[in-house]
């Protein structure tokens, strides 16, 4: 599995769509929600490429239950970094591979 993550807007679906296989984005949504994240982070990395907004940055929300979804998000960030083969972090549509080699396509 490739994870890809970065800020909103940095080109992280367009290098995506260069890469073969299935695909799945905006995953940190769905930690919020998630009881389970490490039973999450097992059912996407049945996924060729997953796509994740970082949202730790900036301004710290006063809202109880957006701190807790921003919280979750970066844990289930780690643990499919950590279930990766090659993560791929995007900033201004420019890939920097932090772990493992991207295919060749």
């Amino acid at each position: 599995m490739i994870f890809v993550t970065g800020p909103l807007y940095s080109g992280k679906r367009t290098f995506a769509q260069r890469l073969p296989g299935t695909r799945i984005a905006e995953v940190q949504a769905l930690a919020a929600e998630a009881e389970d994240l490490e039973k999450l982070a097992e059912e996407l990395s049945a996924y060729d490429i997953v796509m994740a907004t970082e949202v730790g940055g900036g301004v710290v929300p006063m809202d109880a239950g957006e701190r807790a979804a921003r919280e979750a998000a970066g844990r289930l960030a780690c643990l499919l970094a950590a279930r990766a083969g090659c993560v791929v972090q995007m900033f201004c549509g420019i890939p920097t591979v932090l772990k493992g080699e991207l295919p060749l396509c």
